[in-house]
């Protein structure tokens, strides 16, 4: 006896339509800018602004600094900041004399930029260092440092393993020292040649050094050619 009593005040409720997410109306969240990254732009060459649009993608690409083509600096898919020091931003004994060592244009990305690069041509001292300040990399992260060469014939002199040192900042570990032959790597070829690894710390950052030699077998060498340091992290 109800039935007709209910008809009369029920009323329908409408199905309101779920709002539909859009690519406009979903906002990607923010990235990270890389640590010290403005810092480091302020040496780019050529300039690079940190407000571009495109900032993201060019640090990925890399970026050439200051001085002139002798530094790049890119961040990896972890966003962590990498570096590679080329030929001419280390020191290299004898390098300023053709008779021992003669450079060359390399190319490197991107663009295939023309960077300087050595050969050895003959010597039986042996000695590349390079430094570096790891304020400019990434805090808390595992970081190895990794000379970049190859050996073309004729080649010689090699059977003599080189040295390989690594020194962190301060002195507050002991250097890191190896032994690691030549004589054995693919011809014609860029090859990695790590000398050591480290962790970075902000509290303990400074600068490092790090270095390719061999002095005492008083052997010539030749056929060596160097294009640089990496320092990057090691995953």
């Amino acid at each position: 006896m109800f039935g007709n009593k209910e008809s009369e005040y029920f009323v329908p409720v409408k199905n309101e339509a779920s709002p539909v997410m859009t690519t406009s109306t979903i906002k990607a969240p923010p990235v990270k800018s890389p640590h010290n990254c403005e810092a480091i732009l302020r040496d780019a060459d050529p300039p690079v602004s940190v407000s571009s649009v495109n900032l993201f993608e060019q640090l990925r690409s890399g970026v050439f600094l200051k001085p002139t083509k002798q530094i790049k600096y890119w961040v990896d898919e972890r966003n962590s900041n990498c570096f590679m020091l080329f030929a001419k931003n280390l020191s290299v004994t004898w390098s300023d004399d053709p008779n021992y060592w003669t450079w060359f244009t390399d190319r490197e990305s991107p663009n295939e930029t023309a960077v300087e690069a050595a050969e050895l041509e003959n010597v039986c001292w042996l000695d590349i260092v390079g430094k570096f300040d790891t304020r400019n990399l990434t805090p808390g992260i595992t970081y190895e440092v990794v000379f970049k060469v190859k050996l073309e014939d004729p080649a010689y002199g090699w059977d003599t393993p080189v040295n390989l040192k690594l020194v962190l900042p301060y002195g507050k570990e002991k250097p890191q020292e190896q032994k690691v032959s030549l004589r054995e790597l693919p011809r014609y070829k860029w090859v990695d040649i790590r000398v050591g690894e480290f962790v970075t710390d902000k509290s303990a950052a400074g600068e490092i050094t790090f270095s390719m030699y061999e002095h005492e077998a008083g052997v010539w060498k030749k056929g060596l050619f160097l294009k640089g340091v990496t320092i990057r992290p090691k995953h």
